[in-house]
């Protein structure tokens, strides 16, 4: 009973109330922008808004369960949970149907479910369990191996195997707690560099490409000039790897990646002009916010949103409903929630004792803060439209029971700090 007792006055409630804040705000904006003048009531189950009320009030007893669950369980079980989500990631193409050349949808009865938004949080946990092992230090490119290894293996098996690109971006965000951890962040410079090259490629031909990596690495071998030699082939190898990465970015555009997605990047790049096709999404996504000006149309008055000229207006592009029925000030709020949420986030990472903790919490940090930047930058048209959901505010109960899952496991580590010594 004390202990009981201890976690809830330990629990973070600043962060609850924003879950909460989120979640039923996103709940009011789903019923939004499906609704017509024809609607039924907010709370029945023959709409999304229906269903998305029972998600919620399912994924609210789901968290404070979890709140009850002892901490080191998670830990203990890191292992086998990675185990068993494997496994079903990689029956989920036998059993999923084809949903616009995805196969990440296991229906069960009149339900849904995509295992994807789950592997997250256990690959999470798995990343978290392996680092935070007491011999474990990160000091070189080999203790790296194991823990990109548990990431990469499931961003493969969806990415490929699932056909589902966005879902299995998402994994890189792990990055973020490697470099907490101590990773070079010439690492990231090197992704930066990676993702420059890819576009220019992509872009202007793989000449412009030559020649700015010819630039950097020559002021590189100038600058080690008089270094020892094993300076001098490490900038060779990398030199040629970069290579590497210009002429596969051109082989994996032409033809790996599907059609849509070739034609989404092209769009994005400006090398198309596709406002009725490929463009339309993010083009009718910009006239409804737009629309909205400072103050919005109102409540359940949104024309763009009524007559349907967004296409998955309450799952990846509700935030312009956002924008076209409560405005600029209402978009920014939202966006300050968000923000909140994420410093609060980094604040319950930081105050962690131990690794395991804090490796699990810069997981979430970097899942929490890829969501949010790609679901926005592809709604205003500043990044591709890959498909993720806006946390707490889509449609769908998977991703919604997802993100619950990753925050309130995290908050049932940050509440058992108190116990531990630093």
């Amino acid at each position: 009973m004390n202990r009981s007792n201890s976690i809830w006055s330990s629990v973070d409630w600043v962060m609850i109330a924003l879950f909460l804040f989120l979640s039923f705000f996103g709940w009011l904006n789903i019923y939004g922008a499906g609704y017509n003048f024809e609607q039924t009531s907010i709370f029945s189950f023959s709409n999304r808004a229906g269903k998305q009320f029972v998600w919620l009030m399912t994924a609210l007893v789901m968290g404070f369960v979890i709140l009850l669950i002892d901490e080191k369980t998670y830990d203990i079980l890191g292992y086998v949970l990675y185990g068993v989500m494997i496994l079903i990631l990689v029956a989920t193409p036998f059993l999923a149907h084809d949903i616009k050349g995805s196969y990440s949808w296991i229906t069960i009865g009149s339900m849904s479910i995509q295992p994807a938004e789950f592997a997250k949080c256990i690959t999470a946990i798995a990343v978290a369990k392996y680092m935070g092992r007491y011999e474990y230090r990160l000091r070189t490119w080999r203790d790296l191996v194991v823990p990109f290894l548990l990431i990469v293996v499931p961003m493969l098996i969806i990415m490929v195997a699932q056909r589902e690109t966005g879902s299995a971006l998402v994994f890189v965000a792990f990055l973020l707690a490697f470099y907490r951890q101590g990773m070079s962040g010439l690492v990231l410079l090197a992704g930066i560099l990676a993702i420059i090259v890819f576009v220019v490629t992509i872009r202007w031909s793989i000449l412009p490409t030559l020649i700015i990596l010819t630039v950097i690495f020559g002021r590189g071998a100038w600058r080690l000039w008089h270094k020892p030699l094993v300076h001098k082939v490490i900038l060779t190898v990398c030199f040629v790897v970069y290579i590497g990465i210009a002429c596969g970015s051109s082989y994996a555009f032409n033809h790996i990646l599907q059609p849509h997605q070739r034609t989404r990047i092209e769009v994005l790049l400006g090398m198309k002009d596709d406002p009725a096709g490929a463009g339309y999404n993010v083009n009718q996504s910009l006239i409804a916010i737009g629309s909205g000006q400072f103050l919005g149309k109102g409540y359940l008055q949104g024309t763009q949103t009524k007559l349907k000229f967004v296409p998955e207006q309450d799952t990846d592009f509700i935030f312009c409903t956002v924008g076209e029925e409560w405005g600029f000030l209402g978009s920014t709020i939202v966006l300050l929630a968000y923000l909140g949420f994420i410093l609060r986030l980094i604040t319950i990472a930081e105050r962690q004792r131990d690794t395991f903790s804090q490796v699990y919490a810069y997981c979430v940090v970097g899942v929490f803060l890829m969501h949010l930047t790609i679901n926005v930058g592809m709604v205003l048209g500043l990044l591709p439209v890959i498909g993720i959901p806006l946390p707490f505010f889509s449609y769908g109960g998977s991703s919604l029971f997802g993100f619950t899952m990753l925050l309130f496991i995290l908050l049932r580590l940050d509440a058992a700090r108190v116990n531990k010594l630093h």
